[in-house]
């Protein structure tokens, strides 16, 4: 611990500071989501990116990487998910160990209709908060956290336009 490289003050203020943010933002997400369209966040966020996948599907495992979630957890998901018509579920031809995750005409109509609401909330209590500056830096400071969490560059990234 003699080598231990302790916050001061203000760098603990920051830190925690950061953790209740980002903590009080994917609530305030998940809030806004359950009680406009009945997903929770991490359902909304499975649609959002198999929308963005080529022929709108990916392999369980592309998705469970993309979200961060484990497997177990993906799967209870996608089950909750295609039970409610909104993914369908398949073996990819010739590898009958790798399920593909596929969103229906169904499931891409509830993306839609719970986007607009989605999207006025993270403006709300993001962007709406920030000034343009602010927002540079803040994709500055993210992109520079990004580095030193997967500095091989392993993790999805969105591209710049």
């Amino acid at each position: 611990m003699a080598g231990t490289r302790w916050l001061d003050e203000g760098e603990q203020r920051t830190w925690r500071t950061f953790l209740m943010a980002v903590h009080l933002l994917d609530g305030a997400l998940d809030r806004q989501l359950r009680r406009d369209s009945g997903l929770p966040h991490a359902y909304y966020q499975a649609l959002a990116m198999l929308s963005e996948a080529p022929d709108r599907s990916l392999t369980m495992t592309e998705l469970a990487r993309i979200l961060r979630s484990s497997a177990s957890r993906l799967s209870h998901a996608v089950a909750r998910l295609e039970k409610e018509g909104l993914v369908r579920r398949s073996k990819r031809p010739g590898d009958r160990r790798t399920t593909v995750v596929s969103l229906t005409p169904e499931g891409m109509e509830v993306l839609r209709e719970a986007a607009p609401g989605h999207v006025e909330e993270v403006r709300r209590v993001l962007f709406d908060t920030l000034s343009p500056a602010q927002v540079a830096q803040l994709e500055e400071i993210s992109e520079a956290m990004l580095g030193a969490l997967d500095p091989e560059g392993a993790e999805p990234r969105y591209p710049r336009s």
